[in-house]
């Protein structure tokens, strides 16, 4: 009998689910609630400014070996643009001062040693404060392990690890921290080269991965949203879509890559993440100055990291919820405030939209991170995927493409 695979959500995960399966000649059916594949990870038109815009900045990272091996199998490794080497141009808004960090290629880091390299008032040996975190006992916080104070907290790691986590660090998990460490700064500056998806997230994770798997066999059904599992002993038996139910057979089986609150909604007694935090974003639209850079971190402001695109100036602002009750245009001009000082810009208010993300992903937070799930559940035919399972990342693109290349796996040992 003919195995039938079927795939919840057509988010990263979900499409990295499906790529993957195509790679290996298996024919699936992805099944998407909204109109539009993508999830987070996505680009629309955005009708007050006129252009096409991401719905969020996201920034991969060289040593992002999923990410960028996914981006291979779909064609799309041209579509991520980036500097040759690990540099990250930053300003302090409240002293005015501006320094690029570049780190060299390699697992020794010469460049601490080179005051013109690293971050103004540190010392080499304040970068060894990192091993804290390598060494951070299961169930640590960072605060607990890391010194989260002085210039290279404030001015570095502080503003990083919120990036990757979302979340304050102090309180965040130091196992999630190390991960993303051991994966770029301790892995050599070839690891931490930023990259940027430069004619948006739709155009280089989204739009090639359709075309790859429906020319590989796959079906992607849009406006499907499952209502419901129906279950049997030890496996799911029928897939509810409200208004068809579709019956499995032996041999079948279920990705649910669907965000953690529908994944509980559908699955009885499925523990996952219940705190979440938020991310803004801001879109200017406007042709950023010559030699600006593409990415610019900035410190000791509201925004925190300024993404430059041809027709537009983003910000990404992480851990959030502070601001989702600030109306929209007493944000938009605090922010373009800022922009405009990072850019030497003179001039008014451009066009502008704030997009809020109030549950952008999960908070990292020990007892958090806990709740993760595994991929197997106790249906023998239903596996789950997403980047707020257990994949040993925060919630982030190469851990959204790693669980779905894991469920992929997995698929060939069900039963």
């Amino acid at each position: 009998m003919t195995r039938s695979f079927h795939i919840i959500g057509a988010g990263l995960a979900g499409l990295a689910t499906a790529v993957r399966l195509a790679t290996q000649g298996v024919r699936a059916t992805v099944y998407e609630a909204t109109n539009q594949a993508g999830g987070r990870c996505r680009s629309y038109h955005d009708p007050a400014l006129g252009i096409t815009i991401d719905n969020g900045n996201h920034l991969l990272l060289s040593g992002n070996r999923a990410a960028l091996g996914y981006l291979a199998t779909i064609g799309a490794s041209d579509r991520l643009a980036g500097p040759s080497s690990a540099s990250f141009p930053f300003i302090d808004l409240a002293s005015h001062e501006r320094w690029t960090l570049r780190a060299n290629d390699g697992r020794i880091p010469w460049w601490l040693f080179d005051r013109h390299r690293r971050v103004p008032g540190t010392r080499a040996r304040d970068y060894l404060s990192v091993l804290g975190l390598l060494r951070a006992a299961p169930g640590a916080t960072i605060g607990e392990v890391l010194d989260c104070k002085g210039p290279l907290y404030e001015r570095l790691l502080g503003p990083l690890l919120l990036a990757a986590l979302n979340s304050e660090p102090p309180a965040s998990s130091a196992s999630l921290a190390a991960a993303v460490i051991r994966e770029t700064l301790a892995a050599g500056g070839r690891s931490y080269r930023p990259l940027f998806a430069r004619d948006g997230l739709s155009a280089a994770f989204v739009e090639p991965a359709l075309r790859f798997v429906e020319a590989n066999g796959g079906t992607v059904v849009f406006g499907q949203r499952l209502r419901a599992f129906a279950f049997g002993p030890g496996h799911v038996t029928a897939l509810d879509f409200g208004d068809v139910s579709t019956p499995l057979q032996p041999g079948d089986a279920v990705v649910l890559a669907v965000p953690p609150v529908v994944a509980a909604s559908l699955v009885p007694d499925l523990t996952v993440p219940t705190e979440f935090r938020a991310i803004v974003n801001a879109h200017f639209r406007l042709t950023p100055p010559a030699g600006l850079a593409p990415m610019t971190g900035i410190i000791n402001g509201t925004a925190e990291w300024l993404f430059a695109f041809p027709d537009r100036l983003s910000v990404t602002i992480s851990g959030a919820d502070r601001l989702l009750d600030t109306p929209r245009e007493e944000l938009a001009a605090l922010i373009w405030r800022e922009v405009a000082e990072v850019a030497g810009i003179a001039g008014p208010l451009p066009p502008w939209q704030i997009v809020r993300e109030r549950r952008a992903t999960f908070a990292a937070l020990p007892r958090e991170d806990a709740k993760r799930p595994e991929p197997r559940t106790r249906w023998n035919n239903l596996l789950l995927a997403g980047d707020w399972t257990a994949t040993g990342l925060p919630a982030t693109i190469e851990g959204a493409i790693r669980s779905g290349n894991r469920a992929a796996g997995l698929i060939g040992t069900m039963t």
